[in-house]
């Protein structure tokens, strides 16, 4: 079965599949397991989310990223990667209260971007800015619709989930396209968040002085995304 046709299965039968599949499937398409719980209507177990943080930290470390380049967010997975992991006596392996935005007349798609926003430790206010204002999101979480705008919203968020493109379109039911895209961020951007799910506040703050020294960012009094992202300069666009 092709890999599109995988993800349309799970979002169409996904709780006919069973939990230890979904991980399964996860390894084999490289995914997270958390996401393909998430596909098929399967509760997420709290050791696959992130620790409860504080999101004020995980708003700067977001943003901070996105500073990196290409060389500069593989560094700085490579420095995420090794930290230690945190001792579940002082962290507890809960995800932080969190709202649900996705609304139950929604449509399947905007509670499973819900899911994925959560699995990743994000809120609307978390997460980076990404060429889409934090209503446009909401709207997607809350009335997502069939319409012209719908494949320029999936292509900026594609990236910061650490997504392939093409995945996300399978996801969402949206047909493949010639359209060109225009996005801030690919997926390398994600991949550093994917790493950073089982940090805890303390080892963020590391993490974004870290994104800091990487990047040479200056402290300007307000973020400023690096170049307007480097979507532009990626290796591997899918």
């Amino acid at each position: 079965m092709e890999r599109a046709d995988i993800l349309r299965d799970l979002v169409a039968r996904g709780t006919d599949t069973d939990p230890a599949r979904c991980v399964e499937l996860a390894a084999e398409l490289g995914m997270l397991a958390s996401d393909l719980l998430v596909l098929a209507g399967h509760p997420v177990p709290s050791d696959l989310l992130p620790p409860e943080r504080d999101l004020r930290v995980m708003r700067e470390f977001a943003s901070h990223v996105t500073c990196c380049d290409h060389a500069q967010m593989a560094a700085l997975g490579a420095f995420i990667r090794q930290l230690p992991s945190a001792d579940p006596r002082s962290s507890p392996a809960t995800a932080a209260p969190r709202r649900v935005y996705a609304q139950p007349d929604a449509g399947h798609f905007a509670k499973v971007l819900d899911g994925l926003l959560r699995n990743r430790g994000f809120g609307l206010k978390e997460l980076p800015f990404m060429g889409l204002s934090i209503s446009t999101i909401l709207g997607v979480l809350t009335h997502d619709r069939q319409s012209e705008h719908r494949w320029f919203q999936l292509s900026n968020l594609a990236g910061p989930l650490g997504w392939r493109f093409r995945d996300l379109l399978a996801v969402a039911g949206e047909p493949l396209s010639d359209r060109p895209r225009y996005a801030m961020h690919c997926h390398h951007l994600g991949q550093v968040y994917m790493a950073a799910i089982r940090l805890t506040t303390e080892q963020l703050i590391t993490a974004t002085k870290q994104a800091d020294h990487l990047s040479a960012r200056q402290e300007e009094g307000a973020w400023r995304p690096g170049s307007g992202g480097f979507f532009k300069e990626c290796p591997e666009l899918d």
